[in-house]
């Protein structure tokens, strides 16, 4: 069975949600679906479920612009941020808009047609839908597999070995030795959620990484709520917070040396005197890669309690009984936890052609953040690298849906960045030197050196700009009466 749609939202996550609620109120009048992989909503926020899953970013710039952000604490546990997400869904009725267990699989373009014809596996069988413009807000990994390196004798070890992505509730660690590899937000996240119940837990990592503390909760955002009505209350925090974070990415970006030593400084003040520094001193500057919190320190509370342990070497090989290090040193472990990343995919891992076309999204540039060189009606919704998500996606949406009533304005059937792309150098989709995004470069679309051509990690100049873009700057516009006459 085939039906249609206006808008087809792939991915029912912060963005997808948040993409749906501006159409509902930008957009007034578009029919709109939403297929969602999974059985339920949320996205990486129902997907991950391991000890002490985390916001990695304030929920004040996390949550949505339009629902204001009420709990105590800034930094939220999983569960938190995946019940506000289905609050927002079913307050807004966008939750009757989801079509739950259709993972999409192929999406092509016809021009003839003016439409997408898009295919989706289900537990019934293969569904088709067929769309005016596609949006994808299914994020940029791998749900069904992570990243784990090749490690020499793996296969010997007699212990347990879990992925964080693929968490259970019959994980056992009590009382055992834990081993968790790598040294990301995960990592750092797991390691002071897991220590009271643990023999000892050990955080080993190849390189360390920039950490921070941040108190959990936000006095500043409680008292404004306490004197303002609450939306305005959201708005002056979402600022203040979104001002914090970028402000102090363009400083670590200019001035690298201070930025470095203020972090290592203030790390090492949240330790003990003869804790060895190499631990905390990256190879790399500041927001080369992202940077981990703590909050309220939890994680450097653990280290100094003696219950868990930074071990910075590489692993030489697994044994029957742990983990032999290239130092000589061995790490008993009963349990290893692979914290060692995410598997980063380009357009969702769906197949897209235009007018029969296979498309290689390597060969495509990102245009305002957000769409593609040579694929109509077509947007991919790519949060900041160096904020929180949903300060882009938001915008983006609000963009899609601004280009949306441009074109029904004009009389236009379709719209593409111009398929030449940028000229001169090209430049990676993520500006991270992140392993998970440098092992992908070859398969994400680039970048080039000017705009419209260019994702700038600044909210305040995008939302700036959001607004007063010009939306015909080097777009290719086909109109309706067009496509009728080539019918």
């Amino acid at each position: 069975m085939t039906d249609h749609v206006d808008v087809l939202i792939v991915g029912a996550g912060l963005s997808g949600i948040g993409a749906a609620y501006r159409l509902q109120t930008m957009s007034k009048g578009k029919t709109y679906a939403i297929l969602e992989s999974r059985a339920a909503a949320g996205g990486t926020w129902d997907l991950f479920r391991y000890p002490g899953i985390r916001s990695d970013s304030d929920m004040y710039t996390l949550s949505f612009p339009f629902k204001p952000w009420t709990h105590a604490n800034a930094i939220a546990d999983g569960e938190d941020i995946r019940r506000y997400i289905h609050d927002t869904a079913h307050e807004n009725k966008i939750d009757q808009h989801i079509r739950f267990g259709h993972r999409v699989t192929r999406a092509s373009w016809s021009s003839d047609d003016a439409q997408w014809t898009v295919d989706a596996s289900t537990d019934d069988g293969p569904v088709t839908i067929t769309a005016s413009f596609l949006y994808l807000c299914s994020g940029y990994y791998n749900y069904d597999q992570g990243y784990t390196p090749e490690f020499p004798g793996l296969e010997d070890f007699e212990g347990e070995v879990v992925h964080p992505q693929f968490w259970t509730d019959d994980v056992d660690y009590e009382g055992k030795e834990v081993v968790v590899i790598g040294s990301g937000a995960t990592a750092v996240t797991l390691i002071p959620s897991m220590a009271g119940s643990t023999k000892h837990v050990t955080m080993l990592q190849r390189s360390p990484t920039y950490i921070t503390a941040l108190p959990q909760g936000d006095p500043i955002a409680g008292f404004l709520r306490k004197i303002l009505p609450g939306g305005i209350a959201h708005r002056l925090t979402r600022i203040k917070n979104a001002a914090i974070a970028i402000g102090f990415y363009v400083f670590s970006q200019r001035f690298p040396q201070q930025a470095s030593k203020f972090l290592i400084g203030r790390a090492r003040k949240s330790l003990p005197a003869d804790f060895d520094p190499k631990h905390l001193t990256p190879t790399y500057n500041p927001w080369d890669q992202r940077l981990c919190i703590v909050p309220n320190g939890d994680l450097f509370r653990t280290l100094r309690s003696g219950k868990a342990s930074i071990v910075t070497d590489r692993i030489a090989r697994f044994t029957k009984t742990g983990i032999d290090l290239e130092s000589g040193e061995h790490l008993d472990a009963d349990l290893v936890v692979t914290a060692t990343g995410l598997q980063v995919v380009a357009f969702g891992q769906i197949a897209v052609e235009v007018d029969g076309r296979k498309i290689d999204s390597h060969e495509t540039y990102v245009y305002k953040g957000m769409m593609f060189s040579g694929i109509p009606n077509f947007a991919w919704c790519v949060g900041y690298t160096n904020a929180s998500w949903t300060l882009r996606a938001d915008l983006t949406s609000q963009y899609v849906c601004r280009l949306i009533n441009h074109m029904d304005a004009r009389g236009y059937a379709f719209g593409m960045p111009d398929p030449a792309g940028a000229s001169g150098d090209a430049a990676p989709l993520l500006n991270l030197q992140s392993g998970y995004v440098q092992r992908v470069a070859g398969i994400l679309p680039q970048q080039g050196s000017s705009s419209p051509w260019t994702i700038r990690q600044n909210w305040f100049l995008d939302a700036w700009d959001n607004r007063r873009a010009d939306l015909d700057e080097a777009m290719v516009w086909t109109r309706q009466r067009e496509v009728a006459r080539a019918g």
